[in-house]
């Protein structure tokens, strides 16, 4: 099975794909923040009267690379999300999944939209991915996580790899003893990870970038090797990653041209990809 890249709207793709032939999705839809998400990509050269310090008093330039950008913007945010929702939950096998990522100005109205559509039996967890990262306004508590929502195709036969994800270390390991310390526990629902460093070797520039971190766990959790993952809010590709990393397929799909690019980057390397422009294919004629 090739791994399949789609450039294009991914509700006509969604609707061409066969009930029940995705084993895992997870998606993480703009968060309807009302402003356009915008990543400025930067570099350093030494430079004695540059404006930032480096290690030992050293003078360093920025120097701005390049900037990429999406809008965040729907008039009516629940009616974008139904149909592609409906059509994820109709592709997933019985024993699927649907990791659903958003923030706090949403996720109350996600959850009730997910409940009609899913079912209120199907709903698992509810994530909280908490970070520690940038600005802090004084006029409230500072915004520092995001949610994930945890859907089940069937409660009764789901998959849940308990033994395949890594584990975490104790707080209190004396308290333990030392086998237990040495194995780790399992996480919570609470996952705490940074986000992608501005320097780090997984930085690809793109706005809303998840790291490989997270997306590792939910794929080691919910899917098995050769299994089928579904990601139609693509973005910089790391569903696709972790996905080549740890043997699962994938099928990615995103319309913003900037995204595209990062992913032909990213996969420059990797074996057996099909890259699928969706006009070409016919789905732009498709009736919505």
């Amino acid at each position: 099975m090739n791994n399949r890249i789609y450039f294009g709207d991914n509700l006509p793709i969604l609707r061409d794909m066969p009930a029940e032939s995705v084993d895992l999705i997870y998606i993480d839809p703009p968060f309807n923040t009302g402003k356009a998400q915008t990543r400025t990509q930067i570099k350093t050269a030494a430079n004695e009267t540059g404006d930032r310090t480096g290690f030992g008093g050293r003078r360093y330039e920025t120097i701005k690379v390049g900037t990429k950008s999406y809008a965040d913007l729907f008039d009516d945010y629940l009616a974008f999300l139904e149909p592609r929702l409906r059509e994820g939950r109709r592709v997933l096998m019985p024993h699927g999944s649907l990791y659903f990522h958003i923030d706090y100005r949403e996720v109350h109205y996600c959850k009730i939209l997910l409940d009609i559509i899913f079912g209120r039996e199907c709903f698992l967890n509810e994530i909280i991915w908490a970070y520690d990262y940038g600005g802090r306004p004084k006029h409230r508590w500072p915004a520092k996580h995001d949610n994930i929502l945890l859907y089940v195709k069937d409660p009764a036969r789901y998959t849940f790899n308990t033994d395949e994800v890594e584990r975490i270390p104790y707080m209190a390991p004396g308290l333990v003893g030392p086998e237990k310390a040495a194995r780790g526990k399992l996480p919570t629902d609470t996952w705490w990870a940074t986000i992608v460093p501005t320097n780090g070797k997984e930085k690809t520039g793109y706005p809303t970038q998840k790291p490989v971190s997270i997306l590792r766990r939910i794929v080691q959790a919910s899917s098995r090797p050769g299994d089928l993952v579904l990601d139609f809010f693509a973005g910089s590709g790391t569903t696709g990653a972790v996905c080549l990393e740890s043997g699962r397929h994938f099928i990615l799909v995103d319309d913003n041209p900037e995204a595209i690019a990062v992913m032909q980057r990213r996969f420059a390397a990797a074996p057996d990809i099909a890259w699928l422009n969706c006009e070409s294919l016919g789905y732009a004629n498709k009736p919505a």
